[in-house]
């Protein structure tokens, strides 16, 4: 069976170690095997029409995880109220004729990527919380804080474009969602959860004002940043230097690729073999 990562670009992804390092620990060496596939938006389509049987799942990273919707015959609950897949299953049923493509179902584990790495932290529940950024996984965010018990999120943004979008993720969630320009966000710093899903480099403005001495209360909460390379990032060292707590973008990838692993193999996900081989992988690379 093959799986893969899709996405553009690709070659940086992590995804290719963690689920080889899995597939070694649980026998499936030989029988699965895990690749990255460099895609862009409009070669997705023909792409998953090419596929055949010997596809047991994808994973899918920007651009493509809203662009994929409208090409699968199903979709979760989950995914559909986000408006994200990151992950693509095979649907069963007989097996596709020549020339007939596979059927597709979309799931997110972003999600669950997202409260397992919070939760691994320590947070189990939080009543305030604030988002920086406005794409997909900001939407994640908001579906992750709504299990973890918050109710009235605050989503900082650049593009008032994002608003409307995300607005209408939080109707599908059932929260009330405050949309905050990107000149306020140093607000969201005092929030008893933050969750970064911005760029590398793109919150470092952010992070000078935080180590300011005027910045009060702020960073004394939990931070959650999505980057995991470079890292630390500016914004977790400012919030690491202030005392609070830093959650690296890792642990969420880490919990999301295990989900898949369940989900595309049938086997529960080695997750400490999985950390390892990621960590190691990291630290290689920095070097």
């Amino acid at each position: 069976m093959r799986a893969a990562v899709l996405g553009h670009p690709v070659a940086h992804s992590l995804s290719p170690v963690l689920h080889t390092a899995a597939y070694a620990a649980l026998g499936l060496v030989g029988r699965w095997r895990y690749s990255a596939l460099d895609v862009q938006e409009h070669e997705l389509a023909p792409l998953l029409a090419s596929l055949d049987v010997e596809w047991g799942g994808l994973s899918l990273t920007m651009p493509l995880k809203q662009v994929a919707l409208p090409l699968l015959d199903e979709v979760s609950p989950l995914a559909a109220a986000v408006g994200a897949v990151n992950t693509l299953l095979p649907m069963p049923g007989p097996m596709p004729e020549p020339g007939q493509r596979l059927r597709w179902r979309g799931e997110n584990t972003d999600v669950h990527g997202l409260v397992a790495a919070l939760r691994e932290a320590g947070v189990q529940r939080a009543t305030s919380a604030a988002v920086l950024g406005g794409g997909a996984t900001a939407a994640s965010a908001l579906a992750a804080l709504r299990v973890l018990g918050v109710r009235e999120p605050t989503v900082h943004v650049r593009s008032p474009l994002r608003a409307a979008a995300l607005h209408e993720v939080a109707d599908r969630l059932g929260v009330a969602l405050d949309v905050a320009p990107w000149e306020r966000a140093h607000r969201a710093l005092g929030a008893q959860l933050v969750v970064s899903t911005v760029p590398a480099g793109a919150a470092d403005d952010l992070a000078a004002q935080l180590s300011r001495p005027s910045a009060g209360a702020a960073g004394a909460g939990v931070l959650l940043d999505v980057v995991y390379a470079p890292w630390p990032t500016a914004l977790a060292r400012a919030w690491s230097a202030r005392g609070g707590a830093v959650v690296s973008g890792f642990a969420m990838l880490l919990h999301q690729a295990g989900e898949q692993v369940r989900m595309m193999t049938g086997h529960e996900a080695p997750l400490e073999v999985m950390r390892r081989a990621g960590e190691d992988e990291l630290a290689a690379r920095s070097r």
